[in-house]
């Protein structure tokens, strides 16, 4: 698909669909498991919306990531919808929001939630866990907040997550300093792990306000990706022996 191809399915999205955007990526089998503990999922959302706020958390992601208006972000995990009701307005009538989730109980709250807000800027996606299932180059840029340490098939979902990256797009992912069973990534381990599917590390920034570090990639170009079947998980002592 190309980017016109891309823009011309994004603009004739309806706010509010719950399913896949595009056709099935590389299936799950093809990739490896990672070697660490994955944590459950446990809620919609990381922390009181009042104390993000007041740390001004998704204020400095944008700043941090250059989100512009006019620009297609898709927030992976979108939970409740936390940034999804707050990058919105930031990249304004021109621009879209795609918030994409595995978990249909948050979905329906979420396209719930979206259609009492009036929001006509935001597409809701159900994903699968090795697979954001975006179209093809629509993505300027992507955040994956409090959320890394969920998913259960970290390589099959960066990599069929760069396919829907457009060239040069940013992936930024928000989490804690800390073993997955405690809700968190160390960040050595993080590094590892989008290095091993090809990602390149823009920066990593120690957010204010105590609500964790914030980790910018850029993504792959689809050429650019190892086959599946060459990913090599990685392994990090500190998260089987870190209290």
């Amino acid at each position: 698909m190309t980017r016109f191809a891309a823009a011309l399915v994004l603009l004739s999205l309806p706010a509010l669909a719950a399913e896949p955007l595009a056709p099935p990526g590389a299936p799950a089998e093809r990739f490896p498991r990672p070697d660490r503990p994955v944590a459950e999922i446990v809620a919609p959302q990381w922390a009181h919306e009042r104390e993000r706020d007041k740390a001004d958390e998704v204020g400095q992601v944008a700043r941090l990531m250059q989100i512009a208006p006019g620009e297609t972000v898709a927030d992976i995990g979108a939970g409740s919808g936390y940034y999804v009701f707050r990058l919105s307005p930031r990249v304004g009538p021109q621009g879209r929001i795609l918030a994409q989730d595995i978990t249909p109980d948050y979905l329906a709250d979420l396209e719930r939630r979206l259609a009492e807000s009036g929001l006509s800027n935001v597409t809701v996606v159900r994903g699968e866990a090795h697979d954001p299932r975006l179209p093809p180059g629509s993505v300027d840029a992507a955040v994956l907040v409090h959320m890394y340490h969920e998913i259960a098939q970290p390589f099959g979902l960066l990599w069929n997550l760069a396919a829907a990256m457009k060239p040069g797009g940013r992936v930024g992912i928000v989490d804690a300093d800390a073993i997955p069973s405690r809700h968190g990534t160390p960040p050595k381990l993080l590094r590892c792990e989008l290095a091993a599917v090809g990602y390149r590390e823009l920066s990593m920034t120690r957010l204010k306000g105590g609500v964790g570090y914030l980790a910018v990639f850029e993504a792959p170009a689809p050429d650019r990706r190892p086959t599946p079947e060459t990913i090599r998980p990685c392994r990090d002592e500190a998260t089987r022996e870190r209290r």
